[in-house]
């Protein structure tokens, strides 16, 4: 039997590695690629929002994944969802967001959601993602959402420890106010890693691991 592909598409380079750890610990002997374009989220970013030409080429990723032989497709970034959903309609191999199982398990734990980000065009994607999932499980929700202003470009600029900081500082006050919180990106997942257990007073999910663990169950 040949061996299964699962093709990766990222907006930052930065996450190529994370997702090679996780594809070893929940995916071993699976053969992976990755397509890397982060002019995707400067895009988005830039212009506040998913515009259509940028949503245009997220499908064409997709597709070139899809071409390059993947029989799964990840891609992992929130920012782009709903490209991502489009994407999916137009492939023959399953094309899945990196956070839609941790969607799916924070609508199980609880009603009373918190999504938290760094970024305002990952903030609504994410929140949107949580309540069209609930919708879907037929209940019904609370969604409290935070953003933790000038954190993404703290860390952008180099300063990880401020990032860092500001991100821990948010998740903290929004703890008091929900009963289960979500990372609106990848990048905020080592933030929780440095909080102690007596800290963490709700439980916190971050996309990758999730989505790599779904991934093994349905597909591989």
């Amino acid at each position: 039997m040949s061996t299964k592909v699962l093709g990766f598409v990222h907006t930052s380079a930065t996450l190529v590695p994370l997702f090679q750890q996780l594809t070893n610990e929940f995916l071993s002997g699976v053969e992976t690629f990755n397509i890397v374009d982060d002019s995707l989220i400067k895009d988005v970013i830039k212009k506040g929002k998913l515009m259509p030409n940028t949503a245009a080429r997220v499908v064409s990723h997709v597709q070139a994944a899809e071409a390059a032989g993947a029989d799964v497709i990840l891609v992992t970034c929130s920012s782009i969802g709903r490209a991502i959903e489009t994407a999916a309609t137009l492939a023959t191999v399953p094309v899945i967001r990196v956070d839609q199982a941790m969607a799916d398990e924070a609508v199980q734990i609880s009603n009373k959601i918190g999504v938290i980000a760094t970024l305002p065009t990952t903030l609504e994607p994410t929140s949107d993602l949580v309540r069209r999932r609930a919708e879907l499980a037929g209940k019904n929700v609370t969604i409290t959402s935070k953003l933790c202003e000038g954190a993404f470009e703290a860390l952008m600029s180099g300063d990880a420890a401020k990032h860092d900081e500001m991100v821990a500082k948010a998740l903290k006050e929004l703890m008091k106010e929900v009963d289960v919180i979500v990372l609106a990106q990848a990048s905020m997942a080592r933030v929780v890693d440095g909080l102690s257990a007596d800290e963490k007073l709700v439980p916190i999910l971050a996309s990758p691991a999730i989505a790599m663990k779904k991934l093994a169950e349905l597909y591989f």
